[in-house]
């Protein structure tokens, strides 16, 4: 483990991990929780289905954006003080949800929603970074991870549950409940974990040119491109499986939500899986095991995706998907270790990358369905081969850390200094 900051060497990591967990489950809390109540919502607010939908739509743009504002902040005021700020913004916009009675605002609260809910991600993975080395905070993450992929499994059933004995604003209830939770976990349990002398002091030139660095970095930028195209495949069988398992297959409701908990199990294994062995491989290693598993098992699925067979398009599926929860955490914390000192900018641009393959791909199966299990499989296996080339090209082996930005006034005075060393 990493020399903790002054002020946090008391902090017990099971904590910070279950504070961080928590913070990490808004946005799929905010998502997916309140998919049983489409129909509710469409009639009260005296609209069609496409709007409701696009409430969600506006929400993953607002992760988005979010995180790219999180970034350069907590680089520059730490990280306590804009986690609280947006949560309080996660928590005023989702009490305001309860009493808008229009669309209209409803859907501006929700990018308002995404873009405090987010504070959680960006932020819980730079805390991890500033309190644990590289192997750590690979194994931190992966137990982090396993939380979020249990709140979209779990949230959709809370929901139904809730709509059973009571009306679609008793689950903005709970998300402002949630929120409520986490700003108390936050206040009282989560100190400061980034000093003021690492602090930066960047103004818009310093930002941009900070994200320019980590852009230019190989280091940084194939684990990143790495994990979000892997973790892309997950959204492609997200967006995927409905029509595949009951439009395709036949498969009711119910036992849709069986099959879709068995698999996404995979992955909260295999995170699990993963933090056993750190303790024996390092995070690249496994990384690059794991890729190869994902690149196979795609193939397969893909050569059985024209068989009228779910049995034995299970098999593959799972494995694609089980493969992530090594995939994810070691290429996040490859990242991260090849920063720098832009620990808030890294986490801001992986968040970044990581919804932006998502959006690409789900986009691209949602607008190929033909009927048959190819779009969903051919996706999944497209973004797994692609991160795997990703990695083969362009991992520089032990890469070097993101070079601090140099003060404009420190360049005029190198090259000013320049022509008296030559002289010399």
């Amino acid at each position: 483990m990493a020399t903790p900051p002054t002020g946090t060497s008391r902090v017990s990591p099971t904590r910070v991990v279950l504070i961080l967990g928590l913070l990490c489950a808004f946005p799929p809390l905010a998502t997916d929780m309140y998919l049983p109540a489409f129909p509710q919502m469409a009639q009260a607010f005296g609209v069609g289905g496409g709007a409701i939908e696009a409430t969600l739509s506006v929400f993953f743009i607002g992760l988005a954006v979010g995180q790219a504002i999180y970034g350069p902040l907590i680089d520059r005021y730490g990280r306590r003080s804009p986690l609280l700020i947006g949560i309080a913004l996660y928590v005023l916009s989702s009490s305001l949800c309860l009493v808008t009675s229009r669309i209209e605002p409803f859907i501006g609260l929700r990018f308002l929603q995404a873009v405090g809910g987010c504070a959680g991600m960006i932020v819980g993975r730079a805390i991890v970074s500033d309190l644990f080395d590289e192997r750590e905070s690979a194994r931190v993450l992966s137990l982090m991870l396993v939380v979020m992929t249990l709140a979209p499994i779990l949230s959709p059933v809370l929901g139904g549950q809730i709509l059973a004995v009571s009306s679609w604003q008793a689950i903005f209830a709970v998300m402002l409940a949630f929120g409520l939770a986490g700003a108390l976990l936050v206040w009282f349990g989560l100190p400061e974990s980034l000093p003021a002398s690492r602090r930066r002091n960047d103004g818009l030139a310093g930002i941009a040119q900070g994200y320019w660095n980590l852009l230019c970095t190989r280091g940084f930028i194939a684990p990143t491109l790495v994990g979000g195209l892997a973790q892309a495949c997950m959204f492609a069988f997200i967006t995927g499986s409905p029509l595949v398992f009951i439009g395709l297959y036949g498969v009711g409701e119910q036992a849709y939500g069986g099959l879709f908990a068995a698999i996404a199990a995979g992955l909260i294994l295999a995170a699990q899986g993963n933090r056993i062995a750190l303790k024996h491989w390092s995070p690249a290693a496994l990384l690059g095991a794991a890729l190869a598993l994902n690149a196979v098992s795609g193939a397969v699925l893909v050569a059985i995706a024209g068989h009228n067979s779910l049995t034995a398009l299970l098999a593959p599926l799972w494995f694609s998907i089980a493969s992530l929860g090594f995939i994810g955490a070691n290429a996040t914390t490859i990242a991260m270790a090849a920063s720098g000192p832009y620990l808030g900018s890294a986490s801001a641009l992986i968040g970044v990358v990581q919804f932006g393959c998502a959006f690409l791909v789900s986009s691209l199966v949602a607008g190929h369905q033909n009927g048959t299990a190819y779009p969903m499989s051919l996706a999944i296996a497209g973004s797994g081969l692609s991160a795997g080339l990703v990695w083969l090209a362009f991992w520089p082996g032990r890469p070097k850390p993101v070079p601090e930005a140099m003060p404009a006034g420190k360049k005029r005075r190198q090259r000013q200094d320049k022509p008296r060393q030559a002289a010399l």
